[in-house]
């Protein structure tokens, strides 16, 4: 009995040991070259660039048995050395005996675990270390010199989550820390909650996503058109009714407005037992001087109307799933949080107001904001109301018109975004390039598997 404990204590001391080496690679399940780069920093990090043009790429395996490539990669005015991780791709290759599929091991520098030390040509000096975590490679962690420390930026598709953050480490030290101590070191510095996805948590958004694209080819599009409480084909604008001779029972007849309350009724009515009324959502939600620019102009057009859409569908929600009653600017679905520092420019850093009140967002930081709150909001949709400006008039007029629908989700650790549009799917990509002068406000509602659009 006793030699057996002594073997029980024995191999409890060796879990103890061994743990700690792979609770680097575990905890975000990236590879780790941290043991790998305390080796690196003389013939590496900080050799010349001439003696570092003298190293062949050397490729080294980590305590875990994970392969990592070293190799120099050269610019106009910076030189990069590598440490990436290894990544297997299936690849065809041609011979007189036809076409077979081989593996091939490829080393990419952007893939989650690489890690990438940016120099000087003429001076030789660090300027950045860049680390990839992420499957997605536009979102990832960089460090710079900043006297005897450095500074921390996380960066979300083009924009600064974080700029300039102050570590408290030497920017050496970096040169053989592990990524699990650099989420320890900067878990208050650096907003993780932004980056930190769970693929579970996105089945209803996706099975919502799914329902709505089954369903487009029934749809439509007719202006100023939606289905009333009583299902009732109507106008928008005055409830009166369209001339029934007209109607296809098989289709959907739907306007931008009308589609997104498509959406909300396919929430609601398994619910409530009906649809959404029409007077409710027209409900005014700016207040303007009569007198003001805005006021004046209110008098000949409804320069709110999509927003005002927006945020009383998702208050009539809200009102839905609690039994309660709320007003717009009581349920609390204005999306107004201010994720980002600046943004990445062409010419360099530039300063960005993120949300403008009663205006949103610009929409050239769509991607990167529901990154953020597909993240830290899993189980989200949201509605977009469109602000654009009508240059066919002098002065020139911004009205809030057309509506949206966004369905962020993470699978396999990947973003991604279903976008539904005047009752068709747009990719976010093409969205973002077709309105990117233009601003979106957005609303958010709860996703659900209880949901039957009509």
């Amino acid at each position: 009995m006793r030699g057996l404990n002594r073997k029980m204590i024995a191999g409890l001391i060796l879990l103890m040991s061994v743990f700690p080496v792979f609770a680097a690679y575990n905890s975000w399940g990236i590879p780790d070259s941290s043991e790998i780069r305390k080796g690196l920093k003389e013939r590496w990090f900080e050799a010349s660039l001439d003696a570092v043009r003298m190293n062949l790429p050397e490729i080294y395996d980590n305590n875990a048995g994970e392969k990592f490539q070293v190799r120099l990669e050269e610019s106009d005015t910076t030189y990069m050395i590598y440490v990436a991780p290894c990544s297997v791709i299936n690849v065809n290759v041609y011979s007189s005996k036809g076409v077979t599929k081989q593996q091939q091991e490829v080393y990419p520098g952007d893939a989650p675990g690489s890690w990438v030390l940016v120099r000087d040509k003429k001076t030789d000096a660090p300027i950045r270390i860049r680390w990839y975590f992420s499957v997605n490679s536009d979102v990832y962690v960089q460090f710079t010199p900043y006297g005897k420390t450095s500074l921390a930026d996380m960066v979300i598709f083009g924009n600064y989550a974080s700029k300039g953050a102050p570590t408290g480490v030497a920017f050496t030290s970096l040169y053989s820390l592990s990524f699990e101590e650099i989420l320890n070191m900067t878990k208050v510095s650096l907003p993780w909650n932004y980056v930190t996805v769970d693929d579970e948590k996105y089945n209803s958004v996706l099975q919502m996503a799914g329902m709505i694209q089954k369903n487009l080819g029934k749809i439509m599009f007719v202006a100023d058109a939606m289905y009333d409480e009583n299902d009732d084909l109507v106008q928008i604008t005055s409830g009166k009714p369209f001339n029934s001779a007209d109607i296809d029972s098989t289709k959907r007849y739907l306007s931008s407005a009308g589609f997104v309350k498509w959406v909300a009724d396919g929430l609601v009515e398994p619910i409530a037992g009906s649809k959404l009324k029409r007077e409710p959502l027209l409900v005014e939600t700016v207040s303007v001087k009569e007198n003001g620019y805005q006021g004046v102009l209110s008098q000949k057009y409804n320069l709110f109307f999509s927003l005002d859409w927006i945020r009383n569908l998702a208050a009539a929600l809200v009102s839905v799933n609690t039994g309660k009653l709320y007003m717009y600017n009581e349920s609390g679905a204005d999306v107004t949080i201010n994720p980002f520092a600046a943004t990445i420019g062409a010419t360099g850093t530039v300063n960005t107001v993120t949300f403008i009140e009663d205006t949103g967002y610009n929409a050239a930081v769509l991607k990167s904001l529901l990154y953020v709150l597909a993240a830290s909001e899993p189980g989200n949709f949201y509605f977009g109301a469109i602000r654009e400006t009508d240059k066919t008039v002098t002065p020139e007029i911004k009205v809030f018109n057309d509506c949206v629908v966004f369905f962020p989700y993470f699978s396999n650790k990947a973003f991604g975004c279903f976008v539904f549009m005047n009752g068709r799917a747009v990719s976010l990509e093409d969205f973002c390039m077709l309105y990117g002068e233009d601003y979106v406000y957005l609303t958010r509602a709860r996703a659900s598997n209880n949901f039957f659009p009509e």
